[in-house]
């Protein structure tokens, strides 16, 4: 496996925040340039929700990696027909369970992890057949995909992203939904920055901007970026 996926399909790299839109986003991306998309975090999740089933203790690296071992995983690069695999069962709504998105962090701690799961990330965009794909997740644009031509970071405003995700969230009131994005920043900011910007990487701050106009930014970071990398 080459560390550069660039001679396979061309991968926009979308790293931000959670509650930032970069899944929507990137997604609604994907759909308008016929592209393929890639949440990371759903491996994550998957991983987590393995772990669980097993029994294990994923704040224990051990455990964790223990069940990284028979770790069957599959997913769409569709951004029309999602869905999450691991060996013969369809985890797609299990994986967004409230017990699984508390053990995540735990999981995306440990080292080994990150890295089998980064080049699981590769090989899958490498296969795809595609002529681009949009990754998006937390560690795209430094880690996964640093060579990547587009290389975006899509923020907003904490209390604009606690807003976001709890109108997504209609169960839980914005109070409970801050904290828990708070939290998980915190969590997630031990093992990668995501709020701020590497070498290279565009910012688009959509804290002012609509679902569409963010779609719009982001479009015209990648075909700045595209006609650049073909300029050279």
């Amino acid at each position: 496996m080459t560390d550069s996926i660039l001679e396979t399909a061309v991968v926009v790299a979308v790293d931000g925040p959670a509650g930032s839109g970069k899944s929507s986003v990137s997604r609604q991306v994907a759909r308008r340039r016929g592209y393929g998309f890639l949440d990371t975090g759903a491996a994550y999740r998957a991983l987590a929700w393995h772990a669980l089933e097993h029994g294990a203790d994923t704040s224990d690296s051990t455990a964790v990696l223990d069940v990284l071992g028979d770790f069957d995983y599959a997913i769409s690069l569709d951004p029309d027909d999602r869905w999450v695999r691991v060996g013969d069962v369809d985890v797609t709504a299990a994986i967004r369970e409230p017990r699984v998105a508390d053990a995540v962090s735990g999981v995306a701690r440990v080292p080994a992890v990150r890295q089998a799961l980064t080049a699981l990330f590769r090989a899958l965009v490498a296969a795809s057949d595609l002529p681009a794909v949009v990754v998006e997740g937390r560690d795209i644009t430094t880690v996964v995909a640093p060579d990547a031509p587009a290389r975006i970071l899509l923020t907003a405003a904490p209390e604009v992203r606690a807003a976001r995700r709890s109108a997504e969230l209609t169960s839980q009131d914005a109070a409970a939904v801050a904290e828990a994005l708070h939290r998980r920043d915190a969590a997630d900011l031990k093992v990668v920055d995501f709020l701020a910007a590497a070498p290279g990487v565009e910012v688009v701050d959509s804290t002012d901007l609509d679902f569409d106009q963010t779609v719009d930014a982001v479009l015209a970071v990648i075909d700045r970026a595209l006609e650049a990398s073909h300029a050279h």
